[in-house]
């Protein structure tokens, strides 16, 4: 299973499960890929920003990423983010080796121009060679670094194993519009356009030209329907349920460590984890924060059911 261009619907943004004591959780991370593929995603990527990756030495990332991609029906994708070239391309020829289905590449903070950011991609694409096909991770609020829409544009004309956009802007409403205009255009190649930023814009996303979402949304089968309904046509019915969800999303939504720890603390009370544990350094629910998060689960689970979670 290789990426391609026209990828769609929701890649499920994986956390990696710790033991309270920080070892690595691999029961949880086959109950995440059942939990995942129950709930009708179409793929799953490991090792994102909030897949604790740099925590990780590179033998447990090497782990963590053959048990999701050996465990999983799906489609894997293996974040490969790295200072230099070196460590990139051997993740991403270990992973590839495995049965990844491509790699994901986000930029580092230290670039600031836009030919700094095109000349880090080139590099980076030739770093894990071009048969190896990746997604550019655009997320300007975690990595400081903004991809203006041309900037865009020259990393998938020079590029051609770039094939999918993580588009995590914000606001980026506009910015995948003028992508589209571009392609309609001829001006740019098609990208499959997932967006992340925990699914807080993902209604009107569908609606200007993206192809889904990849994103780690705690309840991501209301990620798949809302893609299918907006697809379908069924507008009212897509933003209902968005709108249901939308105060969850938007506390889980937190920064770092805590959006993290609410995410994680919610997948295990739906009993994919054993623990909601970060590892060191990481963040840890409050009783105070537990009780909010319990609290909007209810009122979440009067529009939706599924959100109804066993004391």
């Amino acid at each position: 299973m290789k990426l391609n261009r026209t990828e769609k619907g929701v890649y499920a943004i994986a956390p990696t499960p710790f033991q309270d004591n920080g070892e690595i959780d691999f029961p949880s991370i086959d109950r995440l890929v059942d939990f995942y593929q129950d709930a009708g995603v179409n793929g799953i990527t490991v090792l994102g920003a909030l897949g604790e990756a740099p925590k990780l030495t590179t033998e447990e990332a090497e782990a963590v990423a053959e048990r999701f991609i050996s465990r999983s029906d799906l489609p894997v994708i293996v974040g490969v983010s790295a200072p230099g070239y070196a460590a990139m391309g051997a993740l991403s020829a270990k992973v590839m080796s495995l049965g990844a289905a491509g790699v994901m590449i986000a930029p580092p903070a230290s670039l600031r121009t836009d030919d700094q950011i095109v000349n880090y991609y080139r590099g980076a694409a030739e770093a894990i060679g071009k048969d190896t096909l990746f997604v550019i991770q655009d997320f300007p609020l975690t990595f400081s670094v903004i991809m203006a829409t041309d900037v865009i544009r020259r990393i998938a004309v020079e590029n051609e194993n770039a094939v999918m956009l993580k588009h995590e802007d914000w606001p980026g409403l506009e910015k995948i519009s003028q992508l589209r205009a571009l392609e309609e255009g001829g001006k740019i190649p098609h990208l499959s356009i997932l967006c992340g930023f925990g699914g807080a814009f993902l209604d009107f996303e569908v609606e200007r030209g993206a192809n889904g979402a990849m994103t780690g949304y705690c309840f991501p089968e209301m990620l798949v329907d809302v893609v299918r309904m907006s697809t379908e046509g069924d507008r009212d019915q897509a933003h209902d349920l968005f709108d249901a969800h939308l105060p969850l999303i938007r506390y889980e939504q937190q920064p770092g460590a805590a959006g993290l720890a609410v995410r994680k603390y919610i997948l295990k009370r739906r009993g994919v984890l054993t623990s909601d544990a970060q590892r060191s350094p990481g963040g840890k629910l409050t009783e105070t924060a537990k009780s909010e998060v319990e609290y909007l689960l209810t009122r979440v689970a009067r529009h939706d059911p599924r959100a109804k979670l066993d004391a």
